[in-house]
């Protein structure tokens, strides 16, 4: 029998047995090749589909590889020049306000900002690509994707419900760094939903769900994001040491004042600690009418986290200045009534007896 030249056993196969064979609803070229090749319907048939279905899925993972790579280099650029912006915008005001040592603090924080936003994006992208690389690739096999969508849809329900918690959390988190209200190192003061003082303390760490927090004790608090309602940070930019002292009501004010301020200027003067003070001491006046004092406010602008210690040294030298001048420090005082109701007559007549 004589053996058919490829060519003739091309030209043989009619349109009709190539639709029958391959398809007609979508074409498939792999498999009219094999069929053209072999002139199997069956290896045409289970090869050109798989072969082709093979070709699809590859690229589809080529595509999602470059896509990904492209939105990766996108967020990399995005998360870079908002960098730049925020060095440039600390860069201007250290230039404003003599911020001394606290940009290297801000500028680490911007950093550690953008790289959590950036790993941040670079998951939500790759989640998002490659989902849809994986739902395109059921569809290379003609996978219904109907129910499991539906199906998905009802578990993220279930899970959004039970898990509520933890998303709050999360979004929380993904606010407190985008929004850059506290970084590492700073001290803050939080409160919770109902308004009442939490945690607070020098924050050692920042997740998207909680945030690590070191009180003066020592004691680590590991606070859930979506808990913190209100969160006061202490240590941003700069800070005020601020003292209302005391002292007796017949103390001349304007003397006290003027012990008081020189007193901050000596520490503002003084070699150690005058390099935590922003600015000049002032003395506001007068502050308030307390039960057994007046209070005179000093405040004192300086550096962020360090007004504890201003203060402490401030306080020694306004009592060695009032010692010094001979201004008294109150201390609580009361004046007691003592009234005698009188007794009735044969009350008296019995104590007057008993005396005698």
């Amino acid at each position: 029998m004589p053996v058919v030249p490829t060519a003739t056993v091309l030209a043989q196969i009619s349109d009709e047995r190539l639709g029958n064979v391959c398809g007609t609803d979508e074409f498939n070229p792999v498999c009219g090749w094999i069929l053209r090749l072999t002139d199997n319907n069956f290896l045409a048939s289970v090869g050109g589909a798989l072969l082709h279905g093979a070709f699809r899925i590859l690229l589809i993972l080529i595509i999602a590889f470059f896509v990904h790579r492209l939105l990766k280099r996108a967020i990399k650029r995005f998360t870079r020049g908002l960098a730049a912006q925020t060095v440039q915008r600390f860069s201007k005001i250290s230039g404003k306000v003599p911020l001394a040592d606290t940009t290297p603090m801000d500028l680490s924080r911007a950093t550690m900002r953008t790289e959590t936003m950036g790993a941040v994006l670079n998951s939500i992208a790759t989640f998002a690509v490659w989902a849809m690389a994986a739902m395109m690739i059921l569809g290379v096999f003609n996978f219904n994707l109907g129910p499991l969508v539906a199906g998905a849809g009802i578990v993220g329900v279930a899970l959004g419900f039970g898990a509520q918690n933890m998303v709050k959390d999360w979004l929380a988190g993904l606010f407190i760094i985008l929004e850059d209200q506290y970084g590492i190192g700073d001290i803050i003061e939080m409160r919770d939903s109902m308004g009442s003082p939490g945690a607070g303390g020098t924050v050692e760490g920042i997740s998207l769900r909680t945030t690590r927090v070191r009180d003066v004790e020592g004691v680590v608090w590991h606070v859930p994001n979506g808990e913190i309602r209100t969160a006061g940070n202490k240590s941003q930019q700069w800070a005020r040491s601020l003292i209302d002292v005391s002292v007796a009501y017949d103390t001349n004010v304007d003397h006290a004042t003027n012990v008081i301020k020189m007193a901050a200027d000596s520490v503002w003067r003084d070699e150690y600690f005058g390099s935590f003070i922003l600015a000049e001491p002032q003395v506001w006046g007068l502050e308030r009418f307390d039960a057994d004092a007046l209070a005179i406010r000093l405040v004192v602008k300086v550096q962020p986290a360090k007004q504890w210690e201003v203060n402490r040294e401030l306080r020694a030298r306004i009592k060695r200045a009032f010692d010094a001048e001979g201004i008294e420090i109150p201390f609580p005082q009361r004046t007691v009534w003592v009234r005698h109701q009188d007794a009735p007559a044969d009350s008296r007549d019995d104590l007057t007896a008993r005396r005698s």
